[in-house]
Protein backbone atom coordinates (compact mmCIF):
# COMPACT_ATOMS: atom_id res chain seq x y z
CA UNK A 1 0.00 0.00 0.00
CA UNK A 2 1.31 3.79 -0.86
CA UNK A 3 2.04 5.76 2.02
CA UNK A 4 -1.43 8.21 2.44
CA UNK A 5 -3.74 5.75 1.13
CA UNK A 6 -6.53 4.11 3.10
CA UNK A 7 -6.72 0.05 3.41
CA UNK A 8 -9.63 0.08 1.27
CA UNK A 9 -10.13 2.98 -0.23
CA UNK A 10 -9.08 4.02 -3.78
CA UNK A 11 -6.11 6.18 -4.21
CA UNK A 12 -6.44 9.31 -6.22
CA UNK A 13 -3.68 10.89 -7.71
CA UNK A 14 -3.84 13.98 -10.59
CA UNK A 15 -1.01 13.61 -13.79
CA UNK A 16 -0.96 17.28 -14.31
CA UNK A 17 -3.14 17.09 -17.69
CA UNK A 18 -5.44 14.25 -16.86
CA UNK A 19 -8.69 14.83 -17.96
CA UNK A 20 -11.63 15.09 -15.98
CA UNK A 21 -12.79 11.41 -17.38
CA UNK A 22 -9.93 9.84 -16.61
CA UNK A 23 -10.74 10.57 -12.53
CA UNK A 24 -13.41 7.95 -10.95
CA UNK A 25 -13.97 11.53 -9.18
CA UNK A 26 -15.87 12.50 -12.49
CA UNK A 27 -18.29 9.91 -12.14
CA UNK A 28 -20.73 9.98 -9.35
CA UNK A 29 -24.04 8.40 -10.40
CA UNK A 30 -25.17 5.95 -7.90
CA UNK A 31 -24.74 2.83 -10.38
CA UNK A 32 -21.10 4.16 -10.96
CA UNK A 33 -20.22 4.37 -7.37
CA UNK A 34 -22.08 1.03 -6.70
CA UNK A 35 -20.00 -0.37 -9.73
CA UNK A 36 -16.47 0.70 -8.15
CA UNK A 37 -17.57 -0.74 -4.99
CA UNK A 38 -18.00 -4.02 -5.78
CA UNK A 39 -14.78 -3.71 -8.15
CA UNK A 40 -12.70 -2.78 -5.08
CA UNK A 41 -14.26 -5.49 -2.98
CA UNK A 42 -14.12 -8.38 -5.74
CA UNK A 43 -10.41 -7.40 -6.03
CA UNK A 44 -10.01 -7.55 -2.47
CA UNK A 45 -10.63 -10.95 -2.66
CA UNK A 46 -6.90 -13.33 -3.26
CA UNK A 47 -9.09 -15.51 -5.85
CA UNK A 48 -6.00 -17.72 -6.72
CA UNK A 49 -5.66 -21.26 -6.52
CA UNK A 50 -4.64 -22.52 -3.16
CA UNK A 51 -5.82 -19.67 -1.50
CA UNK A 52 -9.96 -20.64 -1.14
CA UNK A 53 -11.17 -17.78 -1.18
CA UNK A 54 -13.21 -18.09 -4.33
CA UNK A 55 -16.11 -19.01 -2.23
CA UNK A 56 -16.20 -16.02 -0.15
CA UNK A 57 -16.38 -14.10 -3.31
CA UNK A 58 -19.50 -15.79 -4.94
CA UNK A 59 -20.96 -15.43 -1.51
CA UNK A 60 -20.24 -11.89 -1.28
CA UNK A 61 -21.74 -11.41 -4.76
CA UNK A 62 -24.67 -13.80 -4.13
CA UNK A 63 -25.58 -11.03 -1.24
CA UNK A 64 -25.04 -8.00 -3.65
CA UNK A 65 -27.59 -9.77 -6.44
CA UNK A 66 -30.13 -10.55 -2.96
CA UNK A 67 -30.48 -7.06 -1.70
CA UNK A 68 -30.84 -5.64 -5.23
CA UNK A 69 -34.06 -7.86 -5.63
CA UNK A 70 -33.35 -10.74 -6.88
CA UNK A 71 -35.14 -13.95 -5.51
CA UNK A 72 -33.33 -16.41 -3.26
CA UNK A 73 -34.39 -19.01 -5.70
CA UNK A 74 -32.12 -17.13 -8.92
CA UNK A 75 -29.62 -16.83 -6.84
CA UNK A 76 -26.81 -19.79 -7.21
CA UNK A 77 -23.83 -20.58 -5.57
CA UNK A 78 -22.41 -23.92 -6.68
CA UNK A 79 -19.84 -25.10 -4.37
CA UNK A 80 -16.74 -27.74 -6.26
CA UNK A 81 -14.08 -29.21 -4.88
CA UNK A 82 -11.17 -29.68 -7.46
CA UNK A 83 -8.65 -32.03 -7.65
CA UNK A 84 -6.02 -31.50 -4.98
CA UNK A 85 -9.21 -31.10 -2.80
CA UNK A 86 -9.41 -27.17 -3.21
CA UNK A 87 -12.82 -25.72 -2.41
CA UNK A 88 -14.07 -23.63 -5.67
CA UNK A 89 -17.83 -22.17 -6.57
CA UNK A 90 -19.54 -21.07 -9.51
CA UNK A 91 -22.28 -18.38 -9.33
CA UNK A 92 -25.56 -18.75 -11.39
CA UNK A 93 -27.97 -15.77 -11.21
CA UNK A 94 -31.02 -15.39 -13.66
CA UNK A 95 -33.03 -12.28 -13.99
CA UNK A 96 -36.09 -13.33 -15.37
CA UNK A 97 -37.81 -11.83 -18.43
CA UNK A 98 -41.79 -11.73 -19.14
CA UNK A 99 -41.33 -14.54 -22.27
CA UNK A 100 -42.95 -12.05 -24.79
CA UNK A 101 -40.24 -13.01 -27.63
CA UNK A 102 -40.59 -16.77 -26.69
CA UNK A 103 -36.76 -16.50 -27.29
CA UNK A 104 -34.85 -18.85 -25.18
CA UNK A 105 -32.43 -17.10 -22.52
CA UNK A 106 -28.92 -15.17 -22.84
CA UNK A 107 -25.68 -16.64 -21.09
CA UNK A 108 -23.68 -14.02 -19.43
CA UNK A 109 -20.19 -15.13 -18.66
CA UNK A 110 -17.00 -14.12 -16.36
CA UNK A 111 -14.72 -15.33 -14.11
CA UNK A 112 -13.77 -15.02 -10.12
CA UNK A 113 -10.69 -16.93 -9.97
CA UNK A 114 -7.35 -15.00 -11.20
CA UNK A 115 -3.63 -16.02 -11.32
CA UNK A 116 -2.10 -15.38 -8.34
CA UNK A 117 0.37 -12.09 -8.01
CA UNK A 118 2.87 -11.79 -5.51
CA UNK A 119 2.95 -8.59 -3.57
CA UNK A 120 6.74 -8.22 -2.84
CA UNK A 121 6.90 -8.31 -6.70
CA UNK A 122 4.26 -5.11 -7.42
CA UNK A 123 4.69 -1.78 -6.79
CA UNK A 124 1.23 -1.44 -4.76
CA UNK A 125 -0.72 -4.22 -3.12
CA UNK A 126 -1.81 -6.30 -6.05
CA UNK A 127 -5.07 -6.84 -3.60
CA UNK A 128 -6.08 -3.29 -2.82
CA UNK A 129 -7.75 -1.38 -6.01
CA UNK A 130 -5.53 1.33 -6.19
CA UNK A 131 -6.22 4.28 -8.76
CA UNK A 132 -2.80 6.29 -10.11
CA UNK A 133 -2.58 8.04 -13.25
CA UNK A 134 -5.80 7.71 -14.76
CA UNK A 135 -5.74 3.32 -14.59
CA UNK A 136 -6.79 1.05 -11.62
CA UNK A 137 -4.76 -0.95 -10.88
CA UNK A 138 -4.92 -4.71 -8.99
CA UNK A 139 -4.34 -8.26 -10.23
CA UNK A 140 -7.77 -8.75 -11.56
CA UNK A 141 -8.73 -5.72 -12.91
CA UNK A 142 -8.59 -6.45 -16.46
CA UNK A 143 -8.52 -10.55 -16.00
CA UNK A 144 -11.17 -10.89 -14.87
CA UNK A 145 -12.83 -8.88 -11.98
CA UNK A 146 -13.50 -6.38 -14.45
CA UNK A 147 -15.89 -8.63 -15.94
CA UNK A 148 -17.56 -9.67 -12.64
CA UNK A 149 -17.66 -5.94 -11.57
CA UNK A 150 -19.52 -5.50 -15.10
CA UNK A 151 -22.12 -7.92 -15.17
CA UNK A 152 -23.18 -7.81 -11.70
CA UNK A 153 -23.28 -3.93 -11.65
CA UNK A 154 -25.38 -3.86 -14.62
CA UNK A 155 -28.29 -6.11 -13.96
CA UNK A 156 -28.27 -4.17 -10.50
CA UNK A 157 -28.73 -1.19 -12.09
CA UNK A 158 -31.55 -2.73 -14.65
CA UNK A 159 -33.16 -4.16 -12.24
CA UNK A 160 -33.21 -0.85 -10.11
CA UNK A 161 -34.73 0.88 -12.81
CA UNK A 162 -37.44 -1.84 -13.29
CA UNK A 163 -36.04 -2.92 -16.78
CA UNK A 164 -38.39 -6.32 -17.31
CA UNK A 165 -36.05 -8.27 -20.14
CA UNK A 166 -38.37 -9.87 -23.30
CA UNK A 167 -36.65 -13.40 -22.32
CA UNK A 168 -34.24 -14.57 -19.28
CA UNK A 169 -30.91 -13.60 -18.79
CA UNK A 170 -28.56 -15.48 -16.74
CA UNK A 171 -25.17 -14.38 -15.27
CA UNK A 172 -22.53 -17.57 -14.39
CA UNK A 173 -19.40 -16.89 -12.95
CA UNK A 174 -16.78 -19.16 -12.99
CA UNK A 175 -14.60 -20.15 -10.36
CA UNK A 176 -11.31 -21.91 -11.79
CA UNK A 177 -10.88 -20.39 -15.31
CA UNK A 178 -7.26 -19.58 -15.14
CA UNK A 179 -6.45 -24.16 -14.05
CA UNK A 180 -8.82 -26.66 -14.37
CA UNK A 181 -12.15 -24.92 -16.29
CA UNK A 182 -13.89 -27.73 -14.76
CA UNK A 183 -16.61 -24.99 -12.93
CA UNK A 184 -17.65 -24.17 -16.22
CA UNK A 185 -17.92 -27.76 -17.72
CA UNK A 186 -20.39 -28.07 -14.74
CA UNK A 187 -22.35 -25.25 -15.64
CA UNK A 188 -23.29 -26.44 -18.85
CA UNK A 189 -23.55 -30.51 -18.08
CA UNK A 190 -24.22 -30.84 -14.00
CA UNK A 191 -25.89 -27.77 -13.68
CA UNK A 192 -27.51 -27.43 -17.62
CA UNK A 193 -30.93 -26.80 -15.95
CA UNK A 194 -29.81 -23.77 -14.54
CA UNK A 195 -27.46 -21.86 -17.43
CA UNK A 196 -29.38 -23.80 -20.90
CA UNK A 197 -29.29 -20.63 -23.66
CA UNK A 198 -29.53 -19.77 -26.94
CA UNK A 199 -26.12 -18.13 -26.77
CA UNK A 200 -23.74 -16.63 -24.19
CA UNK A 201 -21.59 -12.97 -24.23
CA UNK A 202 -18.29 -13.61 -22.36
CA UNK A 203 -17.07 -10.73 -20.05
CA UNK A 204 -13.34 -12.29 -20.32
CA UNK A 205 -12.91 -12.18 -24.30
CA UNK A 206 -12.67 -9.59 -27.13
CA UNK A 207 -12.64 -5.89 -26.49
CA UNK A 208 -11.68 -2.85 -27.65
CA UNK A 209 -8.03 -1.71 -28.89
CA UNK A 210 -6.57 1.63 -28.44
CA UNK A 211 -3.55 3.20 -30.29
CA UNK A 212 -0.59 4.68 -28.01
CA UNK A 213 -2.08 8.20 -28.48
CA UNK A 214 -4.95 6.65 -26.49
CA UNK A 215 -7.30 6.84 -29.46
CA UNK A 216 -9.75 3.68 -30.71
CA UNK A 217 -7.96 1.91 -33.28
CA UNK A 218 -10.95 -0.99 -33.23
CA UNK A 219 -13.19 -3.27 -31.43
CA UNK A 220 -12.76 -7.07 -31.43
CA UNK A 221 -15.57 -9.50 -31.19
CA UNK A 222 -14.41 -13.21 -30.13
CA UNK A 223 -16.20 -16.01 -32.31
CA UNK A 224 -13.52 -18.49 -31.55
CA UNK A 225 -10.24 -19.82 -29.56
CA UNK A 226 -7.35 -21.97 -30.11
CA UNK A 227 -7.21 -25.44 -28.28
CA UNK A 228 -5.12 -24.33 -25.02
CA UNK A 229 -2.55 -27.71 -24.24
CA UNK A 230 0.15 -27.90 -21.88
CA UNK A 231 2.88 -29.89 -22.02
CA UNK A 232 5.57 -31.77 -19.66
CA UNK A 233 8.99 -32.30 -21.21
CA UNK A 234 11.47 -34.01 -19.16
CA UNK A 235 15.33 -35.41 -19.39
CA UNK A 236 16.42 -38.11 -16.75
CA UNK A 237 20.02 -38.72 -15.98
CA UNK A 238 21.69 -40.71 -13.89
CA UNK A 239 23.22 -37.90 -11.52
CA UNK A 240 25.82 -38.24 -9.49
CA UNK A 241 28.16 -35.89 -7.61
CA UNK A 242 28.98 -32.53 -8.10
CA UNK A 243 32.62 -32.87 -8.03
CA UNK A 244 32.81 -35.03 -11.11
CA UNK A 245 31.04 -33.82 -13.66
CA UNK A 246 29.57 -35.97 -16.96
CA UNK A 247 28.56 -35.10 -20.29
CA UNK A 248 25.00 -36.18 -20.05
CA UNK A 249 23.85 -33.62 -17.81
CA UNK A 250 20.24 -32.85 -17.45
CA UNK A 251 20.20 -29.58 -16.97
CA UNK A 252 22.03 -28.93 -20.29
CA UNK A 253 20.42 -31.09 -22.16
CA UNK A 254 16.86 -29.84 -21.23
CA UNK A 255 18.22 -26.31 -22.43
CA UNK A 256 19.27 -27.24 -25.43
CA UNK A 257 16.01 -28.92 -25.87
CA UNK A 258 13.99 -26.13 -25.21
CA UNK A 259 16.65 -23.83 -27.30
CA UNK A 260 15.54 -25.99 -30.38
CA UNK A 261 11.64 -25.31 -29.71
CA UNK A 262 12.15 -21.64 -29.43
CA UNK A 263 13.45 -21.69 -33.02
CA UNK A 264 10.99 -23.87 -34.31
CA UNK A 265 7.88 -22.01 -36.19
CA UNK A 266 4.50 -23.97 -36.72
CA UNK A 267 3.34 -23.36 -40.43
CA UNK A 268 0.89 -20.56 -40.94
CA UNK A 269 -2.67 -20.96 -41.01
CA UNK A 270 -5.46 -19.38 -42.00
CA UNK A 271 -9.40 -19.97 -42.08
CA UNK A 272 -12.49 -17.44 -42.44
CA UNK A 273 -11.95 -15.47 -39.31
CA UNK A 274 -8.56 -15.03 -39.12
CA UNK A 275 -8.36 -13.67 -43.31
CA UNK A 276 -11.28 -11.70 -41.55
CA UNK A 277 -9.94 -10.40 -39.05
CA UNK A 278 -6.95 -9.07 -40.72
CA UNK A 279 -8.63 -7.68 -43.70
CA UNK A 280 -10.90 -5.41 -41.51
CA UNK A 281 -7.71 -4.62 -39.05
CA UNK A 282 -5.28 -3.75 -42.05
CA UNK A 283 -7.24 -0.72 -42.83
CA UNK A 284 -7.45 0.76 -39.11
CA UNK A 285 -3.15 -0.31 -38.78
CA UNK A 286 -1.06 2.20 -40.15
CA UNK A 287 2.47 0.96 -41.03
CA UNK A 288 4.40 -1.79 -42.21
CA UNK A 289 1.93 -3.83 -39.63
CA UNK A 290 -1.38 -2.80 -41.76
CA UNK A 291 0.16 -3.78 -44.65
CA UNK A 292 1.52 -7.17 -43.80
CA UNK A 293 -2.21 -7.85 -42.24
CA UNK A 294 -3.75 -7.03 -45.73
CA UNK A 295 -0.79 -8.63 -47.81
CA UNK A 296 -1.66 -11.66 -45.26
CA UNK A 297 -5.13 -11.46 -45.76
CA UNK A 298 -4.83 -11.98 -49.75
CA UNK A 299 -2.27 -14.41 -49.46
CA UNK A 300 -1.32 -16.56 -46.33
CA UNK A 301 1.77 -18.25 -48.60
CA UNK A 302 3.00 -14.37 -47.91
CA UNK A 303 5.90 -15.16 -46.13
CA UNK A 304 7.01 -11.70 -45.96
CA UNK A 305 4.41 -10.50 -44.32
CA UNK A 306 4.05 -13.42 -42.17
CA UNK A 307 7.69 -12.74 -40.91
CA UNK A 308 6.37 -8.38 -40.03
CA UNK A 309 3.48 -10.47 -38.15
CA UNK A 310 5.86 -13.23 -36.38
CA UNK A 311 7.08 -10.04 -34.73
CA UNK A 312 3.93 -8.76 -33.39
CA UNK A 313 3.19 -10.11 -30.11
CA UNK A 314 -0.21 -9.32 -30.31
CA UNK A 315 -0.59 -11.07 -34.06
CA UNK A 316 1.59 -13.72 -33.72
CA UNK A 317 -0.40 -16.01 -32.42
CA UNK A 318 -3.33 -15.72 -35.18
CA UNK A 319 -1.00 -17.05 -37.67
CA UNK A 320 -0.18 -20.19 -36.49
CA UNK A 321 0.00 -22.40 -33.61
CA UNK A 322 2.64 -21.16 -30.96
CA UNK A 323 4.11 -23.10 -27.94
CA UNK A 324 6.56 -21.66 -25.29
CA UNK A 325 8.34 -22.67 -22.21
CA UNK A 326 6.88 -21.42 -19.03
CA UNK A 327 8.46 -23.32 -16.12
CA UNK A 328 11.73 -24.91 -15.44
CA UNK A 329 12.27 -27.73 -12.83
CA UNK A 330 15.62 -29.29 -11.93
CA UNK A 331 18.03 -30.76 -9.40
CA UNK A 332 17.90 -32.10 -5.95
CA UNK A 333 20.62 -30.77 -4.07
CA UNK A 334 23.37 -28.19 -5.03
CA UNK A 335 25.99 -30.37 -4.71
CA UNK A 336 24.87 -33.12 -7.42
CA UNK A 337 24.25 -33.81 -10.48
CA UNK A 338 20.32 -33.31 -11.64
CA UNK A 339 18.94 -36.59 -12.05
CA UNK A 340 16.27 -35.24 -13.97
CA UNK A 341 15.13 -31.60 -15.67
CA UNK A 342 11.63 -31.37 -16.43
CA UNK A 343 9.93 -27.96 -18.46
CA UNK A 344 6.03 -26.87 -19.19
CA UNK A 345 5.33 -25.96 -22.24
CA UNK A 346 2.25 -24.27 -23.24
CA UNK A 347 0.96 -24.05 -26.28
CA UNK A 348 -1.96 -22.49 -28.22
CA UNK A 349 -3.08 -25.01 -30.54
CA UNK A 350 -4.53 -23.30 -33.83
CA UNK A 351 -8.29 -24.42 -34.99
CA UNK A 352 -8.32 -27.92 -37.35
CA UNK A 353 -4.76 -29.21 -35.68
CA UNK A 354 -4.24 -32.26 -33.58
CA UNK A 355 -2.54 -31.90 -30.08
CA UNK A 356 -1.41 -35.46 -31.03
CA UNK A 357 0.29 -33.88 -34.20
CA UNK A 358 1.55 -30.47 -31.83
CA UNK A 359 3.03 -33.59 -29.66
CA UNK A 360 4.94 -35.15 -31.96
CA UNK A 361 6.23 -32.03 -33.56
CA UNK A 362 7.85 -31.22 -29.96
CA UNK A 363 9.46 -34.12 -30.43
CA UNK A 364 10.80 -34.10 -33.24
CA UNK A 365 12.02 -30.73 -33.32
CA UNK A 366 13.45 -31.16 -29.76
CA UNK A 367 16.46 -33.62 -31.14
CA UNK A 368 16.27 -35.91 -27.96
CA UNK A 369 15.42 -39.34 -28.19
CA UNK A 370 15.20 -39.81 -24.84
CA UNK A 371 12.94 -36.72 -24.04
CA UNK A 372 9.98 -37.74 -22.10
CA UNK A 373 6.54 -35.56 -23.21
CA UNK A 374 3.70 -35.84 -21.14
CA UNK A 375 0.28 -34.16 -22.19
CA UNK A 376 -1.18 -31.89 -19.11
CA UNK A 377 -4.85 -32.24 -18.25
CA UNK A 378 -7.38 -33.23 -21.20
CA UNK A 379 -6.80 -30.20 -24.07
CA UNK A 380 -9.98 -29.78 -25.95
CA UNK A 381 -10.99 -28.17 -28.87
CA UNK A 382 -13.80 -26.39 -28.97
CA UNK A 383 -15.93 -25.19 -32.73
CA UNK A 384 -16.13 -21.57 -34.08
CA UNK A 385 -19.39 -19.91 -33.10
CA UNK A 386 -21.30 -18.64 -36.18
CA UNK A 387 -21.39 -15.29 -37.14
CA UNK A 388 -25.15 -13.44 -35.58
CA UNK A 389 -26.76 -10.45 -36.98
CA UNK A 390 -28.44 -9.64 -33.46
CA UNK A 391 -24.97 -9.72 -31.57
CA UNK A 392 -23.18 -7.81 -34.23
CA UNK A 393 -25.58 -5.47 -34.41
CA UNK A 394 -26.22 -4.75 -30.40
CA UNK A 395 -21.98 -4.61 -30.01
CA UNK A 396 -21.97 -2.32 -32.56
CA UNK A 397 -24.63 -0.27 -31.14
CA UNK A 398 -22.31 -0.39 -27.68
CA UNK A 399 -19.17 0.56 -29.25
CA UNK A 400 -20.48 2.94 -30.96
CA UNK A 401 -22.07 4.75 -27.32
CA UNK A 402 -18.69 5.05 -25.90
CA UNK A 403 -16.16 5.14 -29.08
CA UNK A 404 -18.20 6.70 -31.72
CA UNK A 405 -16.55 5.43 -35.07
CA UNK A 406 -14.51 1.92 -34.30
CA UNK A 407 -14.98 -0.25 -36.38
CA UNK A 408 -16.24 -3.78 -35.06
CA UNK A 409 -14.43 -6.78 -36.28
CA UNK A 410 -15.07 -10.51 -35.57
CA UNK A 411 -11.79 -12.68 -34.81
CA UNK A 412 -10.14 -15.29 -33.52
CA UNK A 413 -8.71 -15.24 -29.81
CA UNK A 414 -5.09 -16.58 -29.66
CA UNK A 415 -5.97 -17.23 -26.07
CA UNK A 416 -8.49 -20.09 -24.25
CA UNK A 417 -10.91 -18.98 -21.83
CA UNK A 418 -14.17 -20.61 -20.56
CA UNK A 419 -16.09 -19.80 -23.51
CA UNK A 420 -14.93 -22.93 -25.03
CA UNK A 421 -16.47 -25.49 -22.48
CA UNK A 422 -19.72 -23.21 -23.56
CA UNK A 423 -19.10 -23.57 -27.17
CA UNK A 424 -18.20 -27.65 -26.70
CA UNK A 425 -21.32 -27.81 -25.01
CA UNK A 426 -23.24 -26.67 -28.29
CA UNK A 427 -23.94 -23.35 -26.80
CA UNK A 428 -22.55 -20.16 -29.23
CA UNK A 429 -20.46 -17.72 -27.07
CA UNK A 430 -19.48 -14.44 -28.00
CA UNK A 431 -16.53 -12.36 -26.77
CA UNK A 432 -17.46 -9.14 -26.00
CA UNK A 433 -15.33 -7.22 -23.04
CA UNK A 434 -16.18 -4.10 -22.85
CA UNK A 435 -12.61 -2.64 -22.22
CA UNK A 436 -10.57 -0.56 -24.45
CA UNK A 437 -6.66 -0.59 -23.78
CA UNK A 438 -3.29 0.33 -25.40
CA UNK A 439 -1.41 -2.92 -26.26
CA UNK A 440 1.44 -1.49 -24.02
CA UNK A 441 -1.01 -1.37 -21.37
CA UNK A 442 -2.12 -4.99 -21.21
CA UNK A 443 -0.53 -6.65 -17.87
CA UNK A 444 -3.25 -9.48 -17.48
CA UNK A 445 -1.14 -12.37 -15.62
CA UNK A 446 1.77 -10.22 -15.09
CA UNK A 447 3.07 -7.31 -12.67
CA UNK A 448 1.01 -4.23 -11.95
CA UNK A 449 -2.05 -5.22 -14.08
CA UNK A 450 -4.37 -2.29 -14.83
CA UNK A 451 -7.47 -0.67 -16.63
CA UNK A 452 -8.16 3.00 -17.54
CA UNK A 453 -10.34 4.52 -15.21
CA UNK A 454 -12.38 5.99 -18.52
CA UNK A 455 -12.81 2.18 -20.04
CA UNK A 456 -14.30 0.88 -16.58
CA UNK A 457 -17.08 3.43 -16.40
CA UNK A 458 -17.49 3.25 -19.96
CA UNK A 459 -18.11 -0.72 -20.45
CA UNK A 460 -20.53 0.09 -17.70
CA UNK A 461 -22.49 2.16 -20.75
CA UNK A 462 -21.44 -0.64 -23.12
CA UNK A 463 -23.18 -3.42 -21.70
CA UNK A 464 -26.56 -1.52 -20.86
CA UNK A 465 -26.49 -0.89 -24.66
CA UNK A 466 -25.71 -4.54 -25.63
CA UNK A 467 -28.12 -6.43 -23.09
CA UNK A 468 -31.27 -3.99 -23.43
CA UNK A 469 -30.85 -3.74 -26.99
CA UNK A 470 -31.07 -7.82 -27.08
CA UNK A 471 -33.71 -8.58 -24.27
CA UNK A 472 -35.68 -5.25 -24.29
CA UNK A 473 -38.53 -4.35 -26.48
CA UNK A 474 -37.69 -2.51 -29.82
CA UNK A 475 -38.46 1.22 -29.69
CA UNK A 476 -41.44 2.26 -32.12
CA UNK A 477 -40.75 5.27 -33.97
Amino acid sequence: MRPGCLAIAVCLTFAPGLAAQDSSAAYAEPYQRRALEIYRTSIGYRTAASHGQVPALAAYLAEQFRAGGFPAEDVHVLPLTVPGGEETASLVVRYRGDGSTGARPILLLAHMDIVDALPQDWERDPFTLIEEGGYFFGRGSTDDKFGVAMLTATFLRLKEEGFVPTRDLIIAFTGDEETGMLTARGLVTTHRALTDAEFALNADAGGGVLGEDGTPVRYLLQTSEKTYATFELTVANPGGHSSTPRADNAIYELAAVLRNIEAHRFPVRVNDATRGYFEAAARVTPGPVGEAMARFARNADDSVAAEVLWREPEQVGITRTTCVATMLRAGHAENALPQSAAATVNCRIFPGVEVADVRETLRRVARHPALQIRVLGEPVPSPASPPREDVIRAVARGVERIRPGTPVIPYMAPYGTDGKEIRRAGIPTYGIMGLFIRDSDQFAHGLNERAPVRSFYDALEFWHVVITDLAGRAVVP
